[in-house]
């Protein structure tokens, strides 16, 4: 890609942050419908459910795919693509008849979102070279998570309150629209100097895998945690996982490179957003459920409720990436990690329900704690590796977070179903979402733990190991080369 003037790199900058914005704003708008939701189509928990981890699942499924094929066909016409197939998906699930329907339009707008924040970060990655200037790139890049989170639960109470919950997915339409015009005038084609090749039987096994587990947590309310189907999902998960890693360590070009794993900051980097993002994504469904359900807020109210939290990413997360540039991944990490868990730790063991001053603190503490988080995630996973390989890399990272997204969900969403019998309504809802909150604490544990131990100077060793392994590319042939 040809060096950029500062000017153009920022209004790249901001076109990939607009393409981060609705993809995120999505999730943030449609927690606060989810009560006139389940209202209108009388949907049950897992029904919910369903509406938020059926775009995260193949969202999840499909990132690796999409960096891989952007680094391969030319990012920027993968993002356009990306941004025509999310507004479409988007405008189907304002007209959809049904819970069934709308778990389909949300998959369609998951392939469109799949194709737009990896390729994004990997059009910043390739335009912000120099390492300080990227970091900070990035840091703004979290910040819009923050805007997003400000914005969406006021102008999803907002459209919600006055038009109806299926105006929540009309925004998306002329923000998109807006991203595709400036996409095709400002963005320059960039591709990967060696194009990898596709691996559908990583592919399919990642979709099983991803599939088969969220369908066992989601569903295991109702058909038992023993059940014999629990059972079957739950071996068909472990059994693609295995698959997987043995497939993907003989091929040449796999889909998930399992030598970034070689990297321990990386590692610890995935790991880490598996656990702050199901955190988020817990916090986010009991949060509205309890505000609209429990405490009897309009949706408007919810979203105004939610506001300490959402600016408090707002704050720390641009922050977050200054401090990246300047000091590292290590702080932004261990403070992350501290937020959260404390946050955790005010709902599960001091009732922070039952007065909105805890309530306010606890929204605070975990705001401040997810605003540090998502920058240290995405430099690590991309600092240090070979700008070759930025599609795949960073769409490991947004892979981990979609992932850990849809576990929160999935797994706290199931918590509750069982303490509510599936309504989310009974007048035990502190009690039931109690162990949820504890669930939300550990992962504040765990990105404390990681970040203390992922990024010392033996871990860092290990990632220049690791970049040294792609320097040696080609790699050489296995015998299951033959026959891929």
């Amino acid at each position: 890609m040809p060096e950029l003037s500062r000017r153009r790199r920022l209004v790249v900058l901001a076109i990939c942050c607009m393409s981060l914005l609705i993809v995120s704003l999505d999730n943030t708008i449609l927690n606060v419908a989810l009560p006139s939701l389940q209202d209108e189509i009388n949907a049950s928990v897992a029904g919910l459910q369903w509406t938020i981890d059926a775009y995260t699942l193949v969202l999840a499924s499909l990132l690796m795919l999409s960096g891989s094929t952007a680094d391969r066909l030319g990012r920027r016409r993968i993002f356009l693509t990306g941004l025509v197939v999310f507004a479409i998906g988007s405008l189907l699930c304002s007209l959809a008849p049904g819970l069934e329907w709308l778990v389909v339009f949300r998959m369609v707008q998951a392939v469109g979102g799949s194709m737009l924040n990896p390729v994004a970060m990997s059009i910043i990655t390739n335009t912000f070279t120099e390492p300080r200037e990227r970091a900070r790139a990035i840091g703004v890049w979290g910040g819009v998570v923050g805007i997003s989170m400000a914005a969406g639960p006021l102008v999803g109470g907002l459209l919600v309150q006055s038009v109806g919950w299926r105006s929540v997915f009309w925004i998306n339409v002329p923000i998109g629209a807006l991203a595709l015009f400036l996409t095709l005038r400002y963005v320059p084609e960039s591709r990967a100097p060696r194009p990898r090749r596709v691996d559908p039987v990583g592919q399919l096994l990642v979709i099983v895998l991803l599939g088969s587990l969220t369908y066992a947590i989601i569903e295991a309310p109702e058909a038992g945690w023993l059940s014999a189907e629990t059972g079957a999902f739950v071996l068909l998960a472990l059994g693609s996982l295995g698959g997987l890693i043995r497939y993907e360590r003989r091929r040449r070009e796999p889909l998930i490179d399992l030598r970034f794993f070689h990297s321990v900051p990386f590692s610890g980097a995935t790991v880490v957003a598996v656990c702050a993002f199901a955190a988020l994504g817990g916090f986010l469904f009991i949060n509205t459920l309890y505000l609209q359900n429990v405490r009897g807020l309009s949706a408007l109210e919810a979203g105004l409720y939610t506001l300490p939290m959402a600016g408090m990413t707002l704050i720390f997360a641009p922050l977050s990436g200054r401090l990246v540039g300047s000091r590292g991944p290590r702080l932004p990490l261990l403070l992350a990690g501290t937020g959260m868990g404390l946050s955790g730790v005010l709902f599960a063991g001091f009732d922070a329900q039952s007065t909105t001053a805890l309530l306010f603190t606890g929204y605070v503490l975990f705001g401040i704690g997810f605003g540090l988080v998502n920058a240290p995630i995405t430099n690590t996973a991309v600092s240090g590796m070979p700008r070759a390989q930025a599609g795949v890399a960073a769409a490991v990272a947004s892979t981990s977070r979609q992932v850990g997204q849809s576990l929160g969900v999935a797994v706290i969403g199931s918590v509750l179903a069982s303490g509510t019998h599936g309504t989310a309504r009974d007048g035990d809802f502190v009690a039931a979402v109690r162990p949820a909150w504890w669930i939300i604490t550990g992962c504040g544990a765990a990105v404390l733990l990681l970040g203390a131990l992922t990024n010392g100077r033996w871990a860092r060793a290990t990632a220049r190991h690791t970049a040294e392994l792609f320097e040696e590319e080609p790699r050489g042939h296995s015998p299951a080369d033959a026959s891929s």
